[in-house]
């Protein structure tokens, strides 16, 4: 009985070392599948995220005055020459919620109370743009968002240009080149050259040294 039973070991190892073999060829499988289909997503995404920004520019010119453009807060205002990545487009977003007339902006040093989404450009996987930050459940809704307080100068440049534009309760679509963004370097979930797209519901303001109200209502 001794030989049938080494050679029953014999087999069941064999067996064993087969399923672990296979099993880890599979996830070498996968891994190297999901790898590709992300390198898919993200192919000549510079290139790709050049020209959707330089579209921004013709739906300026044929929009309606709810769009803008600024230079970023940081450049020389009086110099005019320079690239389209200097520069961040926004757009009114309507929400059915008629504010207060505010004549009051943040300053650059101000801390905000603001609800938002941040998205990338649409992809073949994300049509709408995959989110890689949000304060926002289910739809985009000034009642229901939650809320995050930050400082402006904390923020990337292209949003920070938009905000001390922006008054209490305006909602704005922003668009932020790459190069007011994160750069041209990989920053967590969000690849290099990305341009961001925020939609942004501004609250309440507070200067330096000031605190801000814990809550925020809108009736």
């Amino acid at each position: 009985m001794k030989p049938i039973k080494m050679r029953n070991d014999k087999w069941l190892k064999m067996i064993t070392l087969s399923f672990i073999i296979c099993h880890l060829s599979f996830c070498f499988s996968a891994c190297s599948e999901d790898d590709d289909e992300t390198s898919s997503e993200y192919e000549d995404w510079e290139a790709r995220n050049d020209v959707f920004f330089a579209a921004l520019e013709d739906s300026l010119a044929n929009g309606s005055g709810t769009w803008m453009k600024f230079k970023c807060y940081s450049k020389d205002p009086s110099f005019s020459v320079g690239s389209n990545l200097d520069y961040i487009y926004a757009k009114v977003v309507p929400t059915g919620y008629e504010r207060p007339t505010e004549t009051e902006s943040p300053l650059f040093n101000d801390s905000v109370r603001i609800s938002y989404e941040g998205r990338l450009i649409p992809t073949a996987s994300e049509p709408e743009g995959k989110i890689f930050d949000s304060t926002v459940f289910g739809s985009y809704n000034l009642r229901t968002n939650a809320t995050r307080r930050m400082r402006v100068s904390s923020l990337v440049e292209g949003l920070s240009t938009a905000l001390i534009r922006m008054h209490r309760f305006d909602t704005w679509r922003i668009y932020v080149p790459w190069k007011l963004g994160y750069g041209s370097s990989d920053d967590g979930s969000i690849p290099g050259y990305s341009t961001l797209i925020f939609t942004v519901t501004l609250y309440d303001i507070a200067a330096e040294g000031y605190s801000l109200p814990n809550q925020v209502g809108v009736n």
